[in-house]
């Protein structure tokens, strides 16, 4: 019984060390502030990104799609580490609610015809898989800043 007890305790503990390590774990803006229009995918499935042809435009001049954009990200507790999306370009980092797992999202505006091009690129720090969340993630902002 005494074995199964400290064995738990070490299990708490390393769950905790994670989540500690996780959430302070640093996103340098040199390295993850990387520009959707020329990123190339990384191997593992954990991340989604739009560029090119495959990127939404939306209705709206940059400044206003810009506006929608870094509502969206901030409500979901995104914040910023390099760029300015009133400027076109930046990174956002969000972190996962229990754990802290770190995804950086980047995003670069350019106006297209009446509208402004959006290309996304959300991808996880740690990880092979993301089960998704990535591309739920940009479908969730882009689906705010369309309203």
């Amino acid at each position: 019984m005494r074995i199964l007890f400290v064995l738990l305790v070490l299990v708490a503990m390393a769950g905790l060390g994670a989540a500690v390590f996780f959430r302070l774990a640093p996103m340098p803006a040199e390295v993850w502030h990387v520009d959707p229009a020329t990123a190339q995918p990384p191997e593992s499935p954990n991340y989604e990104l739009r560029q090119g042809a495959e990127a939404p435009v939306l209705e709206g001049d940059p400044a206003s799609v810009a506006t929608a954009l870094d509502a969206a990200a901030r409500a979901e507790g995104a914040r910023p580490i390099a760029g300015d999306l009133a400027d076109g370009f930046a990174t956002y980092v969000v972190r996962t609610r229990i754990m802290g797992f770190p995804d950086a999202v980047s995003i670069r505006l350019s106006p297209e015809g009446e509208g402004t091009r959006v290309e996304i690129f959300s991808r996880s720090r740690f990880g092979y898989s993301d089960m998704g969340v990535n591309a739920a993630r940009v479908a969730r902002w882009i689906d705010a800043a369309s309203r």
